[in-house]
């Protein structure tokens, strides 16, 4: 088990590029330079770990995307039930024209209790999706400024060669991830 496990499993993607950030802070030092030496195969380690850790986040946001959809459909449909339930109870009431009045007013309150019910689990489910995308998103960012940076830092201390810019034009041309591939 990596420094970036927990007991129950991997880490996060966010923890993975903390990690990454310690490793290259804490590196010793070149003397007369900027650079410093990191571990090739632990900072390689770790970074195949957050890439592999970033599709199952996505699917976990996609599950949650789901999930909403059928609670609202489960709302929608309870809304519906709801409003049945008023109107046969209306129409039992049809005996005189108080009761067929207040049966309307009941039917009305049903119905509008449930279009507000319905509109607040929709608003609480759409906030708790938005939130969490917002956290993913902020990982994704975190991820990209520090791939960019480390990248920048490499290409600052070594001038790219010929095979590495035939090996970045390559990696250009290739997709770096699938999501929709399992």
């Amino acid at each position: 088990m990596t420094d970036a496990e927990t007991p129950s499993g991997p880490a996060d993607v966010e923890e993975l590029i903390l990690h990454l950030r310690d490793l290259v802070e804490n590196a010793r030092a070149m003397p007369l330079s900027a650079s410093v030496m990191v571990n090739r195969d632990e900072f390689a380690e770790v970074l195949e770990e957050a890439l592999t850790a970033l599709p199952e986040q996505v699917r976990e946001a996609r599950w949650l995307l789901k999930e909403r959809e059928e609670f609202l459909e489960q709302s929608r449909r309870e809304a519906d039930r709801i409003i049945e339930a008023g109107r046969v109870r209306a129409e039992r009431m049809v005996e005189r024209t108080e009761v067929v009045r207040e049966a309307r007013r009941a039917a009305a309150a049903v119905v509008e209790e449930a279009e507000a019910r319905a509109r607040q689990i929709r608003h609480e489910a759409d906030d708790y999706v938005d939130r969490k995308l917002a956290g993913f998103e902020v990982v994704l960012d975190r991820t990209m400024q520090t791939v960019q940076k480390g990248r920048e830092r490499l290409h600052a201390h070594v001038g790219p060669s010929p095979d590495d810019e035939e090996a970045e034009a390559a990696l250009d041309e290739a997709a770096f991830f699938d999501q929709d591939v399992p």
